[in-house]
């Protein structure tokens, strides 16, 4: 296996679009929720998601038309498009790997045909807007933008999507079938999902407070985010910037909940990201976690890292906390924070925290201000319904 590193990162996220605006919204704890304005949310009890409002596609694309995308397309492209300008590559120019990872692809157009079927609207439904649903063009869309004519792939493990996409990208290049990867996740915020986890009581009131004695709930969320991975020794002959090596990763898919994580499962899935990195449990200085903010997710995330780490885990916040879940894009944020833990010297904080659950001892959530840390390895969780975890080991190059 060739040695892999992170050398472009770009988010497009309710905290900041780009990587210095993301960077400084992560130490100073933004936060990126607000009130829902994408769609009407009249009905609803709890009506705050994190979207992404000063978003506009056509100062960020170069290639394809916005109009003829869906928002979460339009969220994997820009995103790409930020990172390969970050990396200071062309796609074009390499055997180029594409992977993105969502929970519900073009889920809003769907939800728009359905809402005028439902209204009466007269005649069929828009062929245009209909063009826009197949999940597969999130990617298609990154691909088109870069002018990338390898592999493209859409990874459909909902909210650990980001770190399925990011493992299969470091494998293609690890192994020499590709030479350049751009690897991340993109979902949008739509009247279905929120609809879908407001459903099952999961949906926060005022704020997200993972790990907290007082929290009630994950926020939706929306964004796009993207990765350039390539050798280490080709980033190193063209003198690039590297934020962070691609050590290693796990999976598990358990199968034994529709909804609920297993604890077991979980730390099954860090052991095995632990030693296909050869990374042992006490060099992991921070763990950027899937954190959602719901009673039965930091309780059992929280019981699994204690599982393999002991009674004291590494330091332990979710940027969920800031942004809401972006779904299949969180593990891809989650990524970006730990790569810039590595490279910026700082752990991202759990904001909105007030007392740590006494159900989760041990776990220190970096509360509300971020740190100032030498972190050497980070470990950057993702969960998913079904039991589809992903766990990916990001290291300092020395």
């Amino acid at each position: 296996m060739r040695r892999v590193v992170i050398t472009g990162m770009g988010p497009v996220s309710n905290i900041g679009i780009g990587l210095p605006d993301f960077t400084e919204a992560l130490r100073l704890g933004k936060s990126g929720t607000g009130p829902i304005r994408g769609f009407d949310p009249t009905g609803f009890p709890h009506t705050l998601a994190g979207e992404v409002p000063d978003f506009r596609p056509e100062d960020l694309l170069t290639r394809i038309d916005p109009a003829e995308w869906g928002r979460s397309s339009q969220f994997a492209a820009a995103a790409a498009r930020l990172a390969v300008a970050d990396a200071g590559v062309d796609p074009a120019d390499a055997r180029t790997a594409i992977a993105v990872g969502t929970t519900n692809g073009e889920l809003a157009p769907l939800v728009d045909m359905i809402e005028e079927w439902h209204t009466g609207a007269p005649g069929p439904p828009d062929p245009r807007a209909a063009a826009q649903i197949p999940g597969s063009r999130l990617g298609l869309a990154v691909a088109h933008e870069l002018g990338a004519t390898g592999e493209t792939t859409v990874l459909g493990t909902a909210c650990s999507a980001g770190n399925y996409a990011l493992g299969y990208v470091y494998d293609l290049i690890g192994m020499g079938e590709a030479d350049l990867g751009v690897a991340g996740g993109a979902d949008s915020v739509t009247r279905f999902t929120h609809a879908g986890f407001h459903r099952l009581g999961a949906v926060a009131e005022e704020a997200c407070r993972p790990f907290d004695r007082d929290r009630d709930g994950m926020l939706t969320a929306e964004g796009g985010v993207a990765l350039v991975l390539e050798p280490l020794e080709a980033a190193r002959e063209r003198g690039a910037t590297i934020y962070a090596e691609v050590l290693g990763y796990g999976m598990t898919c358990d199968a034994i909940h529709p909804t609920a994580p297993d604890a077991d499962s979980i730390a099954r899935c860090t052991r095995i990201a632990h030693r296909r990195s050869g990374v042992r449990p006490e060099q992991v200085d921070y763990i950027c976690a899937h954190g959602t903010g719901t009673r039965t997710n930091d309780v059992v995330e929280s019981t699994a890292m204690r599982a393999v780490f002991g009674d004291s885990p590494p330091p332990t916040s979710s940027i969920k906390s800031m942004m809401g879940h972006t779904m299949g894009a969180a593990s891809g944020f989650g990524a970006i924070a730990s790569a810039l833990s590595i490279a910026e010297g700082f752990l991202p904080p759990t904001i909105n925290h007030r007392a740590l659950d006494p159900e989760i001892p041990g776990i220190d959530p970096v509360p509300n201000q971020s740190r100032p840390a030498t972190v050497r390895v980070a470990q950057n969780n993702g969960f998913a319904f079904g039991g589809n975890n992903a766990i990916v080991l990001l290291g300092s190059v020395e």
